[in-house]
């Protein structure tokens, strides 16, 4: 039997991609953000609406065995009247009630590895809130935090994971990749990741060709087609170029030269934190998280790991698990970058999809 999939906060459809290979029937979903909602439409369905989720009708949403989805939840509150601080605390009960009025055989709600010491006004944990109100509308919920490296995802990408049932204990899959268990897969490296992709392009509507043949299962997986598109140079400044010239693969700031023309690259040198600012990527490791800015040297370890520039959007895309047919449309470079930041890797969601086939 196929089961029927709601999908809420949708973005542009990491989490649903993964189900959807898994061979769920993904029915209806939901994003705020119209360039999320065409990316989408363009690479896995029409079936999603651009609308608020806090003023559309919860009664016209069909019946689903799952839901899947994870608001923001920074300012979710169970004071007083249950009221909310702010419009993401109410996007957060918007979500349970839609679970509540559906009633779906399963949940998958994901979110930030901050979810679970956030407190809100009142000094109250948020997870605690959230697995309160989840068994108050009749849900056993497993939580883990889950790093998509273990599962065969170039990125050491870390993410909460909480999986809903009614009358039933989710057990989370086991890690298939390892770096250090010789029982597991190796991990997939950077390099493995992109190392059959040709030199960038400069323009951004073209279609590029590959470097060679795929030479590992990952290339195989990632490719379905003679050339993608996503695959051209970044723009940088001269810092941004000088930045690259000097920072050593896996190194970061420290690699700079103490001159350098910029006062937090100075600052950084003197009191250390933020150790991935700044930073190229280690060709034989995962990248770190794939943030949304990762067009820009400062906020993540984003410089290619062999080529004195910054990473494409297709190179993010790679590293996030999208395959290259994957198409990307949008109306500004920033909402580009928040379609593949913002996504949950879609090789990590089949893990997830498959193994929640076992209690449905």
């Amino acid at each position: 039997m196929t089961n029927n999939v709601i999908s809420l906060f949708s973005g542009g459809g990491g989490l649903d991609m993964g189900f959807k290979k898994a061979g769920y029937n993904i029915i209806w979903a939901i994003d705020n953000d119209n360039n999320a909602v065409m990316t989408y439409k363009k690479n896995i369905g029409s079936h999603i609406i651009c609308d608020d989720i806090n003023t559309i009708d919860a009664k016209t949403i069909p019946n689903a065995q799952v839901l899947i989805g994870g608001p923001p939840c920074q300012s979710f509150s169970l004071s007083g009247k249950r009221d909310v601080e702010d419009a993401r605390g109410q996007l957060v009960w918007r979500y349970i009630h839609i679970i509540e009025q559906i009633k779906p055989e399963a949940f998958v709600f994901e979110n930030v590895t901050g979810l679970l010491s956030a407190k809100n006004k009142q000094n109250e944990k948020i997870i605690d809130l959230l697995t309160i109100a989840f068994e108050e509308i009749g849900y056993k919920i497993q939580m883990q935090v889950m790093n998509a490296a273990d599962y065969g995802v170039p990125q050491r990408r870390r993410r909460v994971i909480i999986v809903g049932l009614i009358n039933k204990s989710f057990v989370f899959p086991a890690p298939t990749h390892s770096q250090k268990n010789a029982e597991l897969l190796p991990y997939v490296s950077v390099k493995d990741a992109l190392d059959d992709l040709m030199p960038p392009v400069t323009d951004e509507n073209s279609s590029v060709g590959y470097r060679c043949e795929p030479q590992n299962d990952y290339q195989k997986l990632m490719r379905s087609r003679n050339s993608t598109t996503e695959h051209f140079m970044p723009q940088m400044s001269e810092l941004d170029k000088y930045i690259c010239q000097h920072v050593k693969p896996g190194g970061n700031y420290n690699d700079i030269p103490s001159d350098v023309p910029s006062a937090r690259i100075r600052r950084l040198q003197k009191e250390g934190g933020h150790t991935t600012c700044y930073g190229r990527l280690d060709p034989e490791k995962p990248s770190y998280t794939i943030n949304t800015y990762f067009n820009r040297p400062n906020v993540g370890c984003n410089i290619h790991y062999e080529q004195d520039r910054l990473i494409t959007v297709r190179e993010a895309l790679r590293l996030q698990s999208f395959p290259d047919s994957y198409e990307i449309v949008s109306t500004s470079k920033q909402g580009r970058n928040m379609i593949v930041g913002n996504a949950v890797p879609p090789i990590l969601a089949r893990v997830i999809a498959e193994e929640l086939k076992k209690y449905l």
